[in-house]
């Protein structure tokens, strides 16, 4: 059965955006500092695993982590999510880092701590209210009907 059929546990997603956002906040401080070097490398490591949990979320590092080592501690969820969001947001995560990677790349010194910023605030979100931007934009760019359309003639 596909992740899509049953959903997700909620958890999950948040556990990882926890992990995130501490990598984030150290890339900014890194940036901040000077360490402009290791802030680049920081960000693409982290931009690599946003990538990782958009080709393939079911091994990406931080929901293996959960699923193995969190989850079985704890009760089951009340109700799944629709992995479809989750899995929007880390492209959202993906995009915005790569863009602090291009400025870099370009000679821009403050790309790296501002796309980190940027993305720390929405995994902080996340992690902390469970508010998820990245999936909010799916469900608003979904109701826009630019992203999950059902083909002609599908109830």
């Amino acid at each position: 059965m596909s992740d899509k059929a049953r959903g997700i546990d909620p958890r999950g997603p948040r556990f990882a955006a926890a992990i995130t956002s501490v990598l984030l906040l150290i890339d900014v401080f890194l940036g901040l500092i000077g360490a402009s070097i290791a802030a680049f490398v920081l960000l693409v490591v982290i931009a690599l695993l946003f990538l990782w949990g958009v080709v393939a979320p079911r091994t990406a590092p931080w929901g293996a982590l959960y699923r193995g080592l969190i989850q079985p501690r704890l009760a089951p969820p009340s109700e799944l999510e629709d992995p479809r969001p989750p899995r929007f947001a880390q492209g959202v995560g993906l995009f915005v880092t790569a863009i602090g990677i291009l400025l870099f790349l370009v000679g821009v010194p403050w790309g790296v701590p501002a796309a980190a910023a940027a993305a720390f605030v929405a995994a902080f979100l996340n992690a902390v209210f469970g508010l998820c931007l990245g999936c909010q934009l799916y469900l608003v760019l979904q109701r826009a009907g630019v992203l999950g359309r059902r083909p002609a003639g599908a109830a």
